[in-house]
């Protein structure tokens, strides 16, 4: 079936051999009344109206996409500054609550501020470090030479030993007793050092003399703790033996090593761990950790 089209306009009745039919509002026109302008086509007004909305939709989902922007950056700066002040409120409490903890935090700055230093030209460690035939020139070095590390794994290795052990002689001898024999360990193991070596011109750094000395005190309060040494289990007391028995076979070796500062480090740590025994034993104290 042939289906005819209707030649007639829509506006004027006027009919044309060619007709004009309007895609927008489907109708048949005239020459004259062939544009949508002319024959006020509603269809046309849906087009626009349809382009109209949807870029309003395109503003909105602009401006939804500007928001989600604002709210993903407000997010992540906040959960940055969370992040830090957890960190920085972590770090605080640990270095209130526990004096190993600061000795560690601040042995970390000392080496970060080196190695910052150094490549500019500014010597941070010299100042420092703890030269036998500087001694009366530099007083302070006395205590500031536990603070330095000579490298990575000298830093590494000294705090470990310090995060492990010190909490430990802090919670069954105090925190005040733990820094007296810290600090004291440390002083004397540098002098008997000093008096010792036949360089007295090299500096020395690190906390090792005074790590030591926390190490035997504890090996005397505590005698029954098990330490890994080489991930080889032994008692702290065993462990004690072997690193003073290697320091002792070390001694004048050129390994760029205090032995000496090492073992008179363990010397002041065996009498002050006596000395705190015998006072617990007068008052009658009992070690809650004792197993």
């Amino acid at each position: 079936m042939v289906k005819t089209l209707d030649k007639k306009c829509w506006i004027c009745g006027r009919e044309e051999h060619l007709p004009f039919k309007c895609r927008f509002c489907g109708n048949v026109f005239c020459s004259q009344h062939r544009l949508p302008e002319q024959h006020a086509c509603a269809g046309l007004e849906k087009v626009k109206q349809h382009s109209a909305d949807g870029s309003n939709r395109a503003n909105r989902q602009s401006g939804t996409d500007d928001i989600m922007k604002d709210v993903l950056k407000s997010t992540a700066k906040y959960a940055a500054k969370s992040a830090f002040r957890g960190i920085r409120n972590n770090v605080s409490y640990s270095m209130r609550s526990s004096p190993s903890m600061a000795i560690i935090y601040l042995c970390l700055f000392s080496f970060l501020l080196q190695m910052v230093l150094d490549p500019m030209g500014i010597n941070y460690a010299q100042f420092f470090m703890f030269v036998p035939i500087n001694f009366l020139a530099q007083p302070w070095t006395l205590i500031t030479h536990m603070f330095l590390h000579n490298g990575f794994f000298h830093l590494f290795f000294n705090m470990m030993v310090l995060f492990f052990f010190g909490p430990e002689l802090e919670r069954r001898a105090g925190k005040a007793t733990f820094l007296r024999v810290y600090f004291i360990a440390g002083v004397v193991a540098v002098l008997g050092y000093s008096l010792t070596t036949s360089q007295p011109h090299i500096g020395v750094v690190g906390a090792s003399g005074a790590i030591m000395g926390v190490f035997a005190a504890l090996a005397v309060i505590a005698p029954e703790i098990r330490v890994y040494v080489y991930f080889i289990p032994m008692r702290i007391v065993h462990a004690l033996i072997l690193f003073a028995l290697v320091d002792f076979l070390l001694i004048g070796s050129n390994d760029m090593v205090a032995h000496t500062a090492h073992l008179t480090g363990i010397l002041v740590g065996l009498l002050m761990g006596l000395r705190i025994k015998k006072s617990q034993q007068r008052s009658g104290w009992h070690d809650p950790y004792r197993y």
